[in-house]
């Protein structure tokens, strides 16, 4: 496995939107353009009909892809930001742990794709 850059991030990871949803992020492999995260799920993430709100998922989704490539390219001096997220919710989650894996699918000059 390739080493993870390390940096500095801009804002403490505990004052982000991410961390206040919960996400964790569970493994990285750098060589494999692989990222993995959970998030467990809580009362303050549920709509009134008991399921994870769908924001949830998109934002966790960009979160993961951003992230990914962040880990990456940050080490020479570059950022990485969403470009675009479309997220369809298939089955509702209740309870229990979402489990997150990201894998980039294409790795261009300007432009990743997870």
């Amino acid at each position: 496995m390739a080493e993870t850059p390390v940096w500095e991030p801009v804002v403490a990871y505990d004052r982000t939107f991410d961390a206040s949803y919960g996400l964790e992020f569970s493994e990285h492999d750098a060589e494999a353009d692989e990222l993995g995260g959970r998030i467990p799920v809580r009362e303050e993430l549920l709509t009134a009909h008991g399921l994870v709100h769908g924001g949830v998922f998109a934002g966790a989704a960009e979160a993961i892809a951003s992230t990914g490539t962040a880990l990456v390219v940050m080490g020479d001096g570059y950022a990485a930001m969403g470009l675009s997220n479309d997220t369809t919710v298939v089955a509702g989650v209740g309870e229990g742990t979402i489990h997150l894996h990201a894998r980039a699918v294409h790795r261009g000059e300007w432009e990743w794709v997870w």
